[in-house]
């Protein structure tokens, strides 16, 4: 992407940074949820007691195999049963047993649905915050950064990669946490039970740590490479359909379309590398869990059958056994659980991380500390020894030197790439000089807010962009707060209102994506009324009339004459009609201002302006001589 015509070459993003650990990244997402702690209280409220409900369950199942199927003696849920009670005490127990059970699992199940609404609830909220503040950063950026980054990559940062955190948001945290509690709370107990048998039943938790932290970790990886690669997507999206115009044009249809696959491509094995390591996981800790089964059973039967304590404990129980093979499918199953939605986590953060990295990235430009309010001004501009470059150590203007008084149609010409847009982008301070300084009515620009600063200048480009939406609302966009008849008498002064009458609805017609359905003309001249609107006292058209044809640029040029009464214009330009009566005529090459004066000046002193004008100008002139009327530029 060139900036204007001396600005850097486009260069690709590759996101070389090192990302941030998990640890930082979640810390992060908290302060998104702040707000809504009280929603995020509730949450781990009812998830805690939804967690005791489930964990409480196979103990009770324990008990009614010891308490009335097999009855022991020893005290029960609530009172101890006799082993030669009768039928009927065991049923009526029994029943009490499982009424106790079917509660807690629908009071579970609904306590766990709440939290699931609760989490969504403020996820939502915070999700939204991360948005906002994502579109408010893209805004405060400076225009260097998106020379160097694809609109497509920025844009998967607010699209893609916050979808990632929404898809975790939810269902996955939620049973992430509520899974880990569980996992607490049934080791807990299950010591409490018969601390050597648990110790038995868990011996393959280590075996499945390092499972989980091998395939998370992998996953994790390749999670962040696909989110990389779905830039690239959206960024060469982008790019072709931005382009499509010049792509069938030239007939590289194969061309975009294979380096579309390419593209596509690589983010498939991203994405097929992610999905391998978490569809391996969930079988192999699935298998430790059969293992970790084995072990309760083999071990409880042994002991219940030959009557044998186990070390430091007592003979184990059939129920027991029972409530022991719960628990490990208690245990193992938010292990798998945690494994499995662990990697969309993991794919959250590093979406998240991709996020927090655009909201990281400092403004190439900010307002200084003591920045002053810019008062209305008169539109005297200066440049005193003014440098600047893109890439450091490549200059691109230097020892620029000049002044516009107040009022004056300043003029810049000269080849490609002599530095002309950079010297009109130093004004709004799109760009800092890096030596000299720009000067408006005797104020450093560096030394006022930009807010302040570019209020007071309008900028017409030769490709000016429009919105999708209404030919008024357009306009508008020059002051918001103009009413409808002032919107039209702008339209009037840039002579728009013509054609603006004979569209469908008229003002009211809303326009296709940068004002598709328009000519070239037609959409500079709704953006001259715009500018015309935002009556500044200084005012660059950079380039308006090079793509026009003649009969539009005559409109044009007597939208200028009325535009440009009583300001600071400057205006690049190649064609003569634009600067033959300018005030100044910056001739620029090759970063300096070579020659000054005005267009009859210049020609006398058959200098660099001089074989300028022989190349590219004298032809316009020639057939025009004596017939066109004089302009202002």
């Amino acid at each position: 992407m060139m900036m204007g015509h001396g600005g850097p070459g486009r260069m690709l993003n590759s996101e070389t940074q090192k990302p941030k650990n998990a640890v930082a990244s979640l810390a992060r997402f908290w302060h998104y949820f702040q707000p809504y702690w009280y929603a995020v209280a509730l949450t781990v409220i009812l998830i805690v007691a939804s967690v005791v409900m489930q964990v409480a369950a196979p103990n009770l199942i324990g008990q009614a195999v010891d308490c009335y199927l097999v009855p022991q003696a020893g005290a029960c849920w609530y009172a101890a049963v006799p082993p030669g009670a009768s039928i009927a005490v065991r049923l009526s127990g029994l029943g009490g047993l499982v009424g106790v059970l079917v509660g807690m699992f629908v009071g579970g199940s609904f306590l766990q649905g709440l939290a699931f609404y609760c989490m969504n609830w403020s996820g939502q909220h915070a999700l939204r915050a991360i948005r906002e503040d994502t579109f408010d950063q893209i805004h405060r950026l400076s225009l260097g950064y998106y020379a160097r980054n694809e609109a497509g990559n920025v844009m998967s940062r607010i699209t893609s990669d916050t979808d990632t955190i929404q898809q975790a948001i939810g269902f996955a945290l939620l049973n992430v946490v509520s899974g880990s509690l569980q996992i607490i709370l049934t080791m807990g107990v299950m010591l409490r039970l018969n601390v050597t048998y648990a110790l038995l039943s868990l011996s393959v938790v280590p075996f499945m740590a390092l499972a989980t932290f091998y395939f998370s970790n992998q996953a994790r990886k390749a999670f962040r490479a696909s989110r990389r690669q779905m830039g690239s997507v959206n960024a060469g999206l982008q790019e072709s359909i931005a382009g499509v115009r010049e792509v069938q044009a030239f007939n590289r249809e194969d061309e975009s379309i294979e380096q579309f696959r390419r593209t596509n491509a690589a983010n498939r094995d991203a994405n097929v590398r992610a999905a391998s390591f978490t569809s391996a996981l969930n079988p192999v800790l699935e298998a430790l869990g059969y293992v970790a089964i084995a072990v309760v059973v083999v071990v409880g039967a042994l002991s219940a059958l030959r009557g044998q304590p186990l070390l430091g404990g007592a003979v184990i129980s059939l129920g027991t056994i029972f409530a022991f093979v719960q628990y490990v499918q208690r245990f193992n199953q938010p292990i798998q659980q945690i494994a499995v939605l662990w990697t969309n986590i993991q794919s959250a953060i590093a979406g998240g991380e991709r996020i927090f990295g655009l909201l990281d990235e400092t403004p190439e430009l900010l307002d200084c500390p003591n920045a002053q309010t810019l008062p209305p001004i008169t539109g005297r501009v200066t440049f005193e020894g003014v440098a600047a470059e893109y890439t450091q150590g490549q200059p691109v203007l230097r020892g620029v030197s000049f002044t516009a008084e107040p009022g004056q149609t300043v003029a810049i010409v000269g080849p490609t790439g002599a530095g002309k847009t950079t010297i009109i982008n130093l004004i709004p301070r799109f760009y800092d000089v890096t030596a000299g300084r720009v000067l408006i009515d005797g104020v450093d620009v560096r030394d006022v807010t930009t807010a302040s600063l570019r209020s007071q200048i309008g900028i017409v480009l030769q490709d000016s962009f429009l919105f999708s939406d209404t030919v008024m609302s357009n306009i508008r966009y020059g002051r918001l707060d103009a009413t409808d008849a002032e919107v039209i008498a702008a339209a009037k002064l840039a002579s728009a209102d013509t054609f603006i009458e004979r569209l469908p609805q008229g003002y009211q017609t809303v326009l296709g994506e940068r004002g598709g359905g328009l000519s070239q003309g037609q959409r500079q001249l709704i953006a001259i009324a715009r500018a015309a609107l935002a009556n500044p006292r200084i005012l660059i058209l950079d380039e308006a009339t090079s793509s026009v044809d003649t009969r539009t640029e005559r409109l044009i040029q007597r939208a200028f004459d009325h535009l440009l009464q009583g300001r600071t214009s400057f205006v690049i330009a190649h064609r003569l009609s634009t600067i033959r009566n300018a005030d100044q005529v910056l001739m620029v090459k090759d970063g300096q201002i070579v020659e000054r004066g005005t267009h009859p000046e210049l020609l006398a002193r058959q200098g660099a302006y001089y074989d300028l004008y022989m190349s590219q100008f004298r032809r316009e002139e020639e057939p025009t001589s004596g017939k066109m009327p004089p302009l202002v530029a």
